[in-house]
């Protein structure tokens, strides 16, 4: 004969058995998402890097062939007459031309003083410097140019500002100087000479 004693013992047994079975598939289920393996793919991204170079070539007359002119070999400017005998208050002009080289990066160049020379004449003269559209440089297209270096400045003393250079020979910079022999020149300067180099300092950018 089953009491109801027996009947709540077997009843606290299969709660207890589901409880169990519940229990244990919880922990297969934890079991389970642990060991799944995760899929993975990745892109990779590269490139090459190859530095450019800067290089300005130089013209006397902003035609043709433009060169180097390394320390040591500088540009012959030819000077309007009467650049070899000069009378206080003469002024004569003489074109340089920069750009960059076919396969230089941009930059800029500016007007510096490099060495004075010669045999005392360099006190007594001053020079200023314009940038002109053409290549003749002259009293008239100096006059009509933009100013790079004032009138009368010493010749030891260079420019304030730079101009811009395109890449690859974009675009040419004329300069015009024009270097003055000073109307008070003393009776002392004469006979003498002066030799005047100017550096045209580029820079990258």
């Amino acid at each position: 004969m089953v009491t109801r004693r027996d009947m709540r013992d077997a009843k606290r047994l299969r709660s207890r058995r589901i409880r169990a079975i519940l229990a244990g598939g919880l922990v297969l289920g934890v079991g389970g998402a642990a060991t799944l393996a995760a899929w993975n793919d990745s892109e990779y991204g590269a490139a090459t890097f190859t530095s450019g170079s800067f290089d300005i070539v130089g013209s006397t007359t902003g035609t043709g062939t433009f060169t180097n002119h390394p320390v040591g070999s500088p540009a012959a400017l030819s000077f309007t007459a009467p650049f070899s005998g000069m009378a206080p208050g003469n002024t004569v002009y003489a074109l340089f031309s920069v750009k960059t080289s076919a396969s230089s990066v941009k930059g800029n160049v500016q007007v510096t003083a490099g060495t004075t020379g010669g045999t005392g004449l360099a006190p007594s003269m001053t020079y200023g410097v314009k940038t002109i559209a053409g290549t003749t440089c002259d009293s008239g297209a100096y006059a009509g140019g933009t100013v790079v270096v004032a009138d009368g400045t010493a010749l030891t003393t260079g420019a304030a500002s730079a101009q811009a250079l395109l890449a690859a020979g974009g675009n040419q910079i004329n300069y015009c100087f024009a270097v003055t022999l000073k109307s008070d020149a003393p009776n002392s300067a004469q006979g003498l000479t002066a030799i005047q180099t100017w550096i045209l300092l580029g820079t990258s950018t």
